[in-house]
């Protein structure tokens, strides 16, 4: 099956998101928990983050051209392109404002492989040993998208099984993109609270000025210390080191727009003074923020 690119129209929605559908259904014997299935045309950058064990988002570009940065590699990308990211795998993402993205995303959670080899061909399997995959689909994954958001949005009879079956075939098709390689991870598995993880990483990804521990804390309704405890269990990092790690991100995309100053950037922030963040951003770089602007 063959994909076909062109630009967005005009008056196409800006965002689509599907969340909290309780979609859960099993493929080999596994639980597949589908968190969110977002479709957005971004005007925005996406700041480096990464997922809890046993996460993997399915990214899959319709239109549009700009940069994505997977696991320190940074790729030009354009209509076609699919990348998968499973757990901890650092990635970023930079659109052209001339020409942006449109991107398909679909965030999955898998229970624990407890079947462990003996299974080691099935598609399931092959999908969870590939921590990363970045390149071109030759699967009709676009055409797979696409009739998965007509059920979602239709919501005729039998969609939710419709919708099941199409997730499953993308996962199919992934695992095709990539013929079978095997990545090096065999991710641990998390046992319960899907959702929780999903909260954690969109907090910090989209809440990282202003989000505090006691908030995080009681949209997880754990206590603080019980909120630290998950972050290194599952992140290995604390609290606060995760939340650094989320502004000087967003910092450094920023810095790489020559729109904002690096005041204006330190407000955005969250930073009571332009000081405040010219000393975090030097500690946790090693440059300043005008000499990573210029490139040295």
């Amino acid at each position: 099956m063959k994909n076909s690119y062109e630009k967005e129209a005009p008056n196409s929605p800006e965002k689509i998101a599907y969340q909290d559908r309780n979609i859960v259904f099993m493929m080999e014997g596994e639980s597949v928990y589908v968190g969110n299935i977002v479709y957005e045309r971004f005007h925005r950058s996406i700041p480096m983050h990464a997922h809890s064990d046993n996460s993997f988002e399915i990214h899959y570009i319709s239109a549009g051209h700009g940069t994505v940065v997977v696991d320190g590699k940074e790729y030009d990308t354009g209509p076609g392109t699919l990348y998968i990211t499973g757990p901890k795998v650092k990635h970023s993402m930079v659109s052209d404002p001339k020409d942006p993205l449109s991107e398909y995303c679909v965030y999955l959670k898998l229970s624990e492989d407890s079947r462990g080899e003996k299974r080691a061909l099935s598609p399931l399997k092959l999908f969870r040993a590939e921590r990363l995959w970045y390149g071109r689909d030759k699967h009709g994954i676009n055409g797979l998208m696409k009739a998965l958001f007509t059920e979602l949005e239709d919501e005729n009879i039998g969609y939710r099984a419709v919708v099941e079956s199409l997730i499953k075939q993308i996962i199919i098709s992934c695992v095709r993109n990539y013929s079978g390689k095997r990545g090096n991870a065999d991710p641990k598995g998390l046992k319960s609270g899907d959702d929780q993880y999903l909260t954690i990483e969109e907090a910090f990804l989209y809440e990282y000025a202003t989000l505090t521990l006691t908030s995080l804390a009681s949209r997880l309704s754990l206590s603080t210390r019980q909120t630290q405890r998950l972050l290194l269990e599952h992140y290995g990092m604390n609290f606060q080191s995760k939340k650094t790690e989320a502004k000087m991100s967003a910092a450094a995309l920023m810095l790489r727009s020559q729109d904002m100053t690096i005041t204006a950037i330190a407000d955005e922030l969250g930073y009571s003074s332009v000081e405040h963040f010219s000393s975090a951003f030097k500690k946790y770089y090693g440059m300043s923020a005008s000499r990573y602007r210029d490139g040295e």
